[in-house]
């Protein structure tokens, strides 16, 4: 361990980085359960246990997701500066989260941490990895929102199809009962990506502090971060709720349905094939207006869309100004 860095001050940026969690956890909640609290599918207490032991779980099968985060952003900082990096970037993206649900924006936790970290790099001096963010973060932040709206689209064209001669009031309660597990699929894939973000930033403070070494992400961090979030998904996020469940377009359990199963799946293919970490709030949102779209174009209110794609590409540069004021404002301890 590098002497010139304080336990106090490694502690201090791992319980940063929990806090960010937390508010992951609540700002985020939302995604997986809003759907299913809107079409009465869940009571809201019971989503959100439900949704926090998914996330839970989850959090174990996101390892090339935390290596992206912790080893693939910005280049290794060093000594007692890294750490103040690191620490900045973490306030950018909390402040982003608190600022964005206070609201009620379903704005992305993933960019903000990203952001917060590209703020702080650029300002310490430190380089920024372009070339990853452009192939992990760049791309997969265009594309998914893009495959979300068709795959949602297309999933529920099929929903209409396939049950199109089925008894109504059977089918809404079949789906009701169907959400259950699509809720959960969703959670999982949150607690694969946004858990596993945190971890990687613990993983780069330890690394910093010659606590740790490689791209592996040792179990404790994982158990912490998967704690953590969930307790912070069970806090709840009502105000994203709303925006998110109700909003933008009053869903079915039908189209619940449909939402949830696609963006659980674009979770997956991203985390766990290509390590890549996307957001959970563009997925899911494109995925719930591609729904909607198949009753028709207006059932979906656009204005409250444009709102929250306004949020999304404000992300990166508002969180990453904040981890920049927070920089300058911690000068004065360094």
């Amino acid at each position: 361990m590098d002497t010139t860095i304080p336990v106090l001050g490694i502690g201090a940026v791992i319980a940063l980085a929990m806090g960010f969690n937390y508010t992951n956890g609540f700002h985020d909640a939302a995604n997986a359960i809003a759907t299913s609290v809107s079409t009465r599918a869940l009571t809201p207490r019971v989503a959100l246990a439900m949704a926090a032991i998914a996330n839970l779980f989850g959090a174990f099968f996101g390892t090339k997701v935390a290596k992206t985060i912790g080893s693939g952003i910005i280049e290794q900082p060093q000594g007692v500066n890294g750490l103040w990096l690191v620490a900045a970037a973490l306030i950018g993206a909390i402040g982003w989260n608190l600022l964005t649900w206070w609201f009620g924006l379903p704005s992305s936790s993933s960019h903000a941490l990203i952001g917060g970290l590209g703020g702080a790099a650029l300002v310490a001096g430190v380089a920024v990895k372009w070339s990853v963010i452009w192939e992990k973060v760049i791309i997969p932040m265009v594309v998914s929102p893009i495959v979300g709206l068709v795959v949602g689209y297309i999933v529920m064209t099929a929903i209409f199809w396939i049950f199109r001669n089925a008894n109504p009031g059977r089918v809404t309660r079949g789906f009701r009962l169907a959400q259950t597990a699509s809720a959960a699929a969703m959670a999982f894939g949150h607690g694969l990506q946004d858990a596993a973000k945190t971890a990687g930033v613990v993983v780069l403070a330890l690394t910093i502090s010659g606590l740790h070494e490689g791209d592996t992400v040792p179990i404790w961090v994982l158990v912490l971060s998967a704690v953590v979030i969930s307790l912070g998904t069970y806090a709840g996020g009502w105000r994203i709720m709303r925006t998110l469940g109700r909003r933008i377009i009053d869903l079915t359990p039908p189209q619940g349905f449909a939402a949830e199963t696609t963006a659980a799946a674009i979770l997956y293919v991203a985390g766990l094939a290509f390590g890549a970490p996307i957001s959970t709030t563009h997925t899911i949102t494109a995925a719930i207006m591609g729904v909607g779209a198949t009753k028709r174009l207006s059932a979906v209110r656009w204005s409250v869309a444009g709102n929250i794609v306004g949020a999304w590409f404000l992300t990166f540069p508002g969180a990453g100004l904040v981890a920049v004021v927070a920089w300058y404002l911690t000068s004065v301890f360094r």
